[in-house]
């Protein structure tokens, strides 16, 4: 399972502009991140995507774009051999500096003295409800809603009502069908009435960024 745009930009914080902003090639920079999937010609974004751009998002309310390109394309060459995918590496903002978590668990200065191994550094859940500069209200990945859960052990970490593999969208349509909460209840005997509504309300919410 992927993310379509619209989902990862709600996920995210990012913006549907700002995705495909990130996607081109400047002259003077790399693509910070170009998702692996497309579907009759659109982009999908994969969970390692959505934790990287939401990272990038997170920092980017203290550092500027330049510096976390500059950082990235970084962590690039330090990690040449053993690259994958930016979303394995866990980017932290210090006051200072940019500091990478590699998945072997080494922390490495990214801005002040490049490739330098860390022992310890304050670290910030990006996972976590945070606000952008901007006044945008990023949810909680894992949790967007209440009764709503992204795990990417559960369809690849496509939203999902928590506790099951029913795709909140599924449930969000039935609903905008005008079919009656106990009606979806008896075709989802897991889906109960709170369920349906975080599922109707983040299905308007990513609605909007279309």
């Amino acid at each position: 399972m992927a993310f379509p745009i619209p989902i990862a930009s709600v996920l995210t914080g990012a913006t549907v502009r700002q995705l495909a902003y990130w996607r081109k090639q400047t002259a003077s920079a790399m693509p910070l991140l170009v998702p692996a999937g497309k579907r009759g010609g659109r982009y999908l974004y994969s969970w390692g995507d959505v934790v990287a751009l939401r990272t990038i998002v997170y920092l980017r309310q203290e550092k500027s774009l330049p510096r976390i390109r500059r950082a990235v394309e970084a962590l690039r060459r330090l990690e040449a051999e053993e690259w994958t995918h930016l979303g394995a590496y866990s980017l932290i903002s210090t006051e200072s500096t940019i500091v990478v978590k590699t998945p072997s668990g080494q922390l490495l200065d990214l801005e002040q003295q490049p490739g330098t191994v860390l022992d310890e550094v304050l670290m910030r859940d990006v996972l976590e409800p945070f606000a952008t500069s901007s006044g945008r209200n990023v949810p909680a990945l894992k949790q967007p809603r209440p009764r709503i859960a992204v795990d990417p052990a559960v369809l690849g970490g496509y939203p999902v009502i928590a506790g099951t593999r029913v795709p909140f969208d599924v449930v969000a349509r039935l609903a905008q069908d005008d079919l009656e909460p106990a009606e979806i209840t008896a075709i989802y005997p897991s889906v109960d009435l709170e369920a349906i509504d975080d599922a109707t309300e983040f299905a308007e919410q990513v609605a909007a960024v279309a």
